[in-house]
């Protein structure tokens, strides 16, 4: 399968040390597995915004949203270190710890999102929303956005079109166009994007196909980072909604404060889901996640039907993620995500106005899409020019990836302790960058 960012075995220029290790990988693992880059990084260490390659070289980290909070943070680390010495353990047991955490967790949603199931991945979270969903509406349908990303597990691989062609959409999924206001400039977005999840649902009853729930990344973060204008979601939610589906906001990559001015992204919006999905950066890096639901969706799915996952809410993943909570309260992870997000975007706005082949700059706090054309006047993807500067900028020391329908957006996700002096010098190796092409 094509991998946007993709190593390609044969077309590095690795050192013999590397090479062999790719080729034990391949022997070990298998051929599915993929690497970054052209010449892959050979990893040992991270600390903070820094990673640092074999031979002691550090790298930017603009890209990884795991770690959210910093590679190693202290905070999280002792907390794991401090419980996985006491008690590690399922969820069959009393524990205080994991009443505490979902108490802090729930405070930071709406009042009418009053429960939190457990699990230990993204995927398993967005399986678990969509189990819950048909039970309870009755319907199948699924409905998301044409690049969407929502995991890996057969289920949900699904609806992730953005796996590529080779693993197939069920049958009663139903894509609608991104919400890219770039490339529909005189079009109301909100609008647009309301008829068309419209036309899906009518799509999906013609088939004889009830609608079971309209999931989005809440920035479109695999579609290209489409954040603006705020509230062009509400047409939408509003349609599932009166379809008899519910809406689930997928906050895997948006949520914890990346916008900066929210702590979710779906608050850009004005609206309110009906449940929500946390992955990634929850346990900074230690496998956690999490469904938060309506309690009257919950109601009879938790009677009839029993949940239980065996490292989902374990003891020692509930410290990590109950240490993350605490550090973006208390070390203002949210303020700086807005201040130098701030910086970050007026900086890249000033690289669009130096490059030709910068098409549009988005974004909200520390996210950002920066897409790359080979023509401003037809917008026309420039693939192959993205991926070089991707590549220039790791052999640079800066590190970011690719996302968007073409191929063509610079996908700029750096941790929440970034500050104004790693954003000027990603922001100088990205100018130096594109001025190579």
């Amino acid at each position: 399968m094509s991998m946007p960012n993709a190593f390609v075995p044969g077309q590095g220029n690795l050192s013999s040390e590397d090479d062999a290790m790719v080729a034990r990988r391949y022997r070990l693992l298998g051929p599915a597995y993929r690497l970054m880059y052209e010449n892959p990084l050979h990893l040992v260490r991270g600390e903070g915004v820094w990673l640092y390659d074999v031979n002691g070289r550090p790298y930017l980290d603009v890209y990884n949203n795991v770690t959210s909070l910093g590679h190693c943070h202290p905070r999280v680390v002792e907390a794991i270190r401090e419980q996985v010495g006491i008690l590690a353990t399922n969820t069959r047991y009393l524990h205080s710890l994991i009443l505490d955490y979902a108490e802090r967790l729930l405070a930071t949603f709406p009042s009418a999102l009053g429960h939190v199931m457990f699990a230990c991945t993204g995927s398993e979270a967005n399986d678990l929303a969509y189990r819950i969903a048909k039970f309870h509406t009755g319907g199948t349908g699924v409905i998301v956005t044409d690049m969407s990303y929502h995991g890996i597990s057969d289920t949900v691989s699904q609806f992730s079109p953005s796996l590529g062609k080779s693993v197939n959409l069920g049958v009663h999924v139903r894509t609608v166009p991104s919400p890219h206001a770039y490339h529909y400039p005189h079009c109301d977005i909100g609008a647009k994007f309301t008829a068309d999840v419209k036309s899906a649902i009518d799509d999906l009853l013609r088939h004889g196909i009830k609608p079971a729930m309209l999931i989005v990344d809440s920035l479109f973060t695999s579609d290209g980072v489409l954040a603006d204008p705020g509230g062009f979601l509400k047409g939408a939610v509003d349609a599932i909604r009166a379809a008899g589906g519910i809406f689930v906001a997928d906050e895997v990559q948006p949520g914890f404060a990346r916008t900066g001015d929210f702590m979710w992204g779906f608050q850009r919006h004005g609206v309110e889901p009906d449940m929500v999905t946390l992955g990634k950066p929850m346990g900074n890096g230690q496998p956690i996640s999490a469904t938060v639901i309506r309690p009257e969706i919950l109601q009879e799915f938790g009677e009839n039907a029993r949940y239980f996952n065996t490292f989902g809410g374990n003891a020692v993943s509930c410290a990590a993620a109950f240490a993350v909570l605490q550090a973006i309260q208390d070390e203002k992870l949210q303020e700086n995500a807005r201040v130098v997000g701030a910086h970050m975007a007026e900086g890249l706005s000033k690289l669009k106005a130096r490059h030709d082949i910068v098409g549009d700059v988005r974004g909200a706090g520390l996210i950002f899409g920066l897409e790359i054309v080979t023509d401003q006047t037809s917008a026309k993807a420039g693939r192959e020019a993205t991926t070089r500067v991707v590549n220039r900028m790791r052999d640079d020391g800066v590190l970011i990836s690719v996302c968007g329908k073409g191929y063509n957006v610079l996908k700029i996700r750096p941790p929440l302790v970034f500050s104004r002096e790693n954003a000027d010098m990603f922001l100088a190796a990205l100018d130096r960058a594109l001025a190579a092409e």
